[in-house]
């Protein structure tokens, strides 16, 4: 270590940082969440990790639209409020885990997503020049995994940053 707790030798990766600098690998860490109990693992991953590198924490819900085939079958109007409800519904969830990591002293915004979820997560992950991406795994196996695919796996595969995935217990 240099004085004033500047790191390395000239021509190193380091040289010129500040050690803190070094050690927070992660300045914005994106969490995506559906909401469901395999997701509150990863949450509490993401608020260990924010807490621990002073992250700024990036909490994520990627929602589909309403089906346009339905909304063709429904009154004018109707596909709107159907979708701005679903909208304010995850609004309301996200600000619930916003306020969780604020009380952890964690800055923390929430980001509400449409589309493919892998899509809507990668996109947002590079938008947001996150350093890191944390999810939760359902851990399906076999014929439901081939079906269903995985989301972690196609966001691992696109992501334009690391991505940590969470087991549910």
């Amino acid at each position: 270590m240099l004085p004033g707790g500047e790191m390395g030798h000239p021509g190193s990766s380091g040289w010129g940082k500040k050690k803190e600098d070094v050690m927070n690998l992660f300045h914005r860490i994106l969490v995506a969440t559906d909401f469901s109990e395999a997701s509150t693992p990863a949450f509490q991953e993401a608020l260990l990790m924010a807490k621990e590198n002073g992250s700024e924490l990036l909490i994520a819900n990627a929602y589909q639209h309403p089906n346009m085939l339905e909304a063709d079958s429904v009154a004018p109007g109707v596909y709107e409020e159907w979708d701005k409800n679903l909208r304010a519904e995850i609004e309301g969830k996200l600000e619930t885990l916003i306020v969780e990591a604020r009380k952890a002293g964690i800055v923390a915004k929430p980001l509400v997503l449409s589309g493919a979820a892998h899509e809507a997560i990668t996109e947002a992950a590079k938008d947001n020049d996150a350093d890191l991406v944390i999810l939760g795994t359902h851990g399906r196996k076999g014929v439901s995994r081939l079906f269903l695919g995985s989301v972690a796996s196609r966001v691992i595969a696109a992501a334009p940053c690391p991505v940590m995935t969470v087991h549910a217990v």
